[in-house]
């Protein structure tokens, strides 16, 4: 664990794994608000790139804040730059995972000089004005009709749906994550339930956060470095299509779309995840 200290005075935290590859892979964790613990090693991929995994504010080894507000994602794009001034690099490789996505696109809006490449994984996009349908979610559970438990968790999508569920309900659905429900999918589904922090959460989408979507979105548009987007086949946030609409914002932007994968493909398939990742950051100029 190593710790750098934000703008506001808060003490974060980053933890190193891996040695591989000539420069560092900043991966910010999703959620929103869980501890970076729950990429693990990405699947493998810190044998090909050392990973600086990210404790955002307030989660695994990283101080709370005075102020709750100032968790806001849009404001957590300053911990990401105090951060590449701790690790003293004129520019980060970035990964996000799911939520993350609007943390490092709110970032590459505010310093896109100091991006030198974007993976998006599973990513949401709202802080580039794309956001992704709730009843999307749908498509992707008619995608599991043939699972031995899809009829349990379609009962609890509709409860959910309706507001009426239950924490089992959400335990139900968190099956919809993962491309297999085997071993190595509940103890990663486990382990992010029991980090999971409500609060948190709400104060990271609090009201005002996306204000400045269309600007960003401006500026994303003219982005001069690659990105890649993948996207689980069986995912229902986001899509493969809704991913592809977000890698076609970026001029250098490509969409790949994993094959029976859902919503953490690294769990899913993690050799193919590893291959698409590493093949990608060893084009990056």
């Amino acid at each position: 664990m190593v710790n750098f200290t934000a703008p506001d005075g808060t003490r974060l935290a980053y933890h190193r794994k891996g040695a591989g590859g000539d420069r560092p892979l900043v991966c910010v964790p999703g959620g929103p608000m869980m501890p970076s613990a729950y990429f693990g090693d990405l699947g493998g991929l810190a044998a090909r790139r050392e990973l600086l995994l990210l404790d955002l504010r307030g989660t695994g080894d990283s101080a709370k804040p005075d102020d709750l507000a100032n968790t806001r994602v849009d404001r957590q794009a300053e911990d990401v730059e105090a951060l590449r001034l701790a690790l003293g690099l004129e520019q980060l490789d970035l990964l996000g995972h799911s939520a993350a996505g609007d943390l490092v696109l709110a970032y590459a809006a505010r310093y896109p000089e100091r991006v030198r490449s974007l993976v998006l994984v599973c990513a949401r996009a709202r802080s580039a004005g794309i956001d992704f349908p709730v009843e999307r979610r749908r498509e992707a559970l008619d995608l599991r009709r043939d699972e031995p438990w899809y009829d349990e968790v379609a009962a609890a999508f509709e409860r959910a749906a309706a507001g009426d569920a239950e924490d089992e309900d959400f335990d139900l659905l968190d099956r919809l994550a993962y491309g297999r429900w085997d071993a190595a999918a509940e103890e990663h589904a486990a382990l992010t339930a029991e980090w999971f922090d409500m609060d948190a959460a709400d104060a990271y989408l609090a009201p005002g956060a996306f204000d400045g979507a269309d600007e960003a979105r401006a500026v994303l548009s003219k982005l001069d470095a690659p990105v890649l987007v993948i996207s689980g086949d069986l995912d229902g946030s986001p899509r493969p299509d809704s991913a592809a609409e977000v890698a076609a914002l970026f001029p250098l932007g490509e969409h790949v779309r994993q094959a029976g994968s859902a919503h953490n493909p690294w769990v899913d398939a993690p050799e193919e995840f590893v291959r698409t990742v590493s093949d990608f950051l060893g084009r990056v100029q």
